[in-house]
């Protein structure tokens, strides 16, 4: 097709995106100012929420788009019916789109979301025309879901579900609560338009703001304030290196309510087989990427060529001090292990003198690192 023949307006998604953000901010703060919501009726608003959003995390992303884990049938039940409140199509089509992406990302012919054809199309304007209309029905790429009887359950019933679950819940809240009309607007329209929107943010802005700790082969991004607002994926950039890991903040303190539901759920032995990228690998594509950024740096400063070669050696004396480190912990792991079969624990010290001298050498390597690398910053 031309680049000057615009593909077909798809009117259902036109008019579903305008006529529910219209009502979200026009009529739900007039009903708010005349009649007054609850206190109920907010909380109902933010569960709901809640659940549309984790169903599309921890469901439709996480768990069958990446398979980064197993879940028990229930919890694929639960995940299926949040993905119809959510109104973003079948767990299949969503799954196969995800999976193009990562494939192409930013390609703009085969990404269906590509940021590189910019912040709009990549929020919703994609979904707005037929541009890739030979995708719609082309499910090769998730043939591994069409073997999970929930998936192709929810699939086949998308459109029923999606109407009894988007007008039936609401419905229900508002008899309970006493207000049918001022629970179809909070817990209907406006949860739909913020699922819909903080969704939509990791297609579009999670590829334009935020840094890029590990990659820069492609547009993601890792934002913390994004992670807030989307239910932990707004590390981004981690994401697209490292799909197959269950969480995508992978430190304590970052906010990743997905990962944290995941990891209780497997306490509770609902979730299973839960997917870890290997610490070693994660830590030298940091450390690849810093370098790249201070060589940047150090391209425009003249009479580098000392600063560059120090630069290099510390780069590779990491590496070997990360790969050293990570060898001898998984010793140390497998020497406990043999030494609680056996009883004797001769093996097991002198394996942890030598985990301990290889944890004290790369923690003074990731210092020297961390101080060469900041002034280039």
């Amino acid at each position: 097709m031309s680049d000057s023949v615009k593909p077909k307006l798809i009117w259902v998604n036109n008019f579903l995106f305008l006529s529910t953000f219209l009502v979200a901010v026009i009529v739900v703060p007039w009903y708010g100012v005349v009649h007054g919501y609850s206190a109920g009726l907010w909380f109902a608003l933010l569960i709901c929420f809640s659940y549309c959003g984790l169903s599309i995390t921890a469901g439709y992303h996480r768990l069958w788009a990446h398979k980064s884990y197993n879940a028990h049938w229930s919890m694929r039940f639960i995940y299926a019916l949040g993905g119809a409140f959510a109104l973003q199509n079948s767990a299949l089509h969503w799954s196969s789109d995800h999976r193009v992406h990562h494939k192409h990302v930013d390609a703009p012919e085969k990404d269906p979301y590509a940021a590189t054809k910019g912040l709009w199309y990549s929020h919703i304007g994609w979904m707005l025309r037929e541009y890739q209309p030979e995708r719609y029905a082309d499910y090769a790429n998730c043939r591994d879901l069409q073997r999970d009887a929930i998936v192709m359950w929810q699939h086949k019933y998308y459109v029923e579900l999606a109407i009894l679950m988007n007008i039936g819940v609401p419905l229900v809240i508002g008899l309970f609560a006493g207000d049918v009309w001022g629970a179809l607007l909070l817990v209907g329209f406006l949860r739909l338009v913020l699922s819909h929107h903080t969704t939509f943010f990791i297609n579009s802005l999670a590829h334009f703001w935020g840094s890029q700790p590990y990659t820069d082969r492609n547009t993601a991004r890792d934002n913390g304030v994004l992670a807030l607002f989307t239910f932990g994926e707004g590390y981004h950039n981690f994401h697209h290196l490292f799909e197959n890991d269950y969480r995508n903040g992978i430190r304590w303190w970052q906010f990743d309510p997905t990962k944290w539901l995941i990891n209780g759920l497997s306490y509770l032995k609902l979730a299973s087989d839960l997917r870890r990228s290997p610490a070693d690998r994660i830590e030298k594509m940091k450390a690849k990427m810093t370098l790249k950024k201070a060589q940047t740096k150090l391209a425009a400063l003249p009479q580098a060529t000392l600063s560059r070669e120090l630069l290099e050696q510390e780069y590779e004396l990491l590496l070997t001090r990360i790969s050293d480190y990570y060898q001898a912990k998984k010793a140390c792991i497998e020497a406990k292990q043999e030494a609680l079969q056996s009883g004797i624990k001769t093996k097991l010290e002198n394996v942890e003198t030598h985990y301990d001298a290889m944890k004290r050498s790369l923690g003074e390597q990731r210092r020297r690192w961390r101080q060469l690398t900041a002034q280039y910053a």
